[in-house]
Parts: C-alpha cells; sequence; structure tokens
C-alpha cells in the first residue's frame, strides 16, 4: 500500500515503509520514550525493544478512505509520566507528518508494551 499525493506538478507515491520509518524516528525524538516495541503481542511477558535500525517494525500504518491511522507501539521510561509521553509522542507524530511529509493523519494511536526500569 502507498499513498499518493497530486500536487501541481505531478503525482508522489510514498510508501508504508517510508511512513513507518518517519513517524517512528518522529517518536524517538520525544522524551520518556526508551524506544519501539515489536507489534506482537508480548511473548511470556516480556516486550521485545527494538533498535533504532527497526523503527518501522514498532509501527503500524492504515489507510482507509483516504483516513491515514498510524499506531505505535512503545516502551517508556519507568518514572514519566505515562500519558504525557504518549500525548507528546501523538503531537510529534502528526506534526511532523504533516508539515514535513504533507500527509494528513487522521489517528495516532498509542500501544504502551512495556516500562523500562534504567540500571
Amino acid at each position: 500500500m502507498a499513498v499518493n499525493l497530486t500536487t501541481e506538478y505531478g503525482r508522489i507515491d510514498i510508501s508504508e515503509e517510508a511512513i513507518k520509518v518517519i513517524a517512528g524516528s518522529a517518536a524517538m525524538e520525544c522524551y520518556g520514550l526508551v524506544g519501539m516495541a515489536s507489534r506482537k503481542q508480548l511473548k511470556d511477558g516480556i516486550a521485545e525493544l527494538l533498535g533504532r535500525e527497526n523503527l518501522a517494525r514498532g509501527v503500524e500504518v492504515n489507510l482507509d478512505n483516504h483516513r491515514l491511522a498510524i499506531h505505535l507501539y512503545i516502551i517508556v521510561s519507568y518514572g514519566t509520566k505515562i500519558s504525557e509521553v504518549a500525548h507528546n509522542i501523538q503531537l510529534k507524530v502528526k506534526y511532523v507528518m504533516n508539515e514535513i511529509v504533507g500527509l494528513e493523519v487522521d489517528q495516532v494511536n498509542i500501544v504502551v508494551q512495556g516500562v523500562r526500569v534504567s540500571s
């Protein structure tokens, strides 16, 4: 699935993978986020923390009737207010997708898969 933008100069096709990487990179800039988690359910109660090279694996993109929804699976840092971290990520991802990429995002849904305690 690719997202198509039509401008006065022609058509732009943006791959789903590119959208995932951009959304994951924008989310990683937010305070309180340790990393992206695997989209799969927790295995044996342990969320798999993905590195920076796997940002797209923690993101799902849905496009229905020209309505774009982004789902981010994250792991937050212990001691941060989860609702504030999630809200900041929603704002940042929506801003980046709208202002930098030019895509209007309907929803940015956050799924907190775990909390990481720093040692």
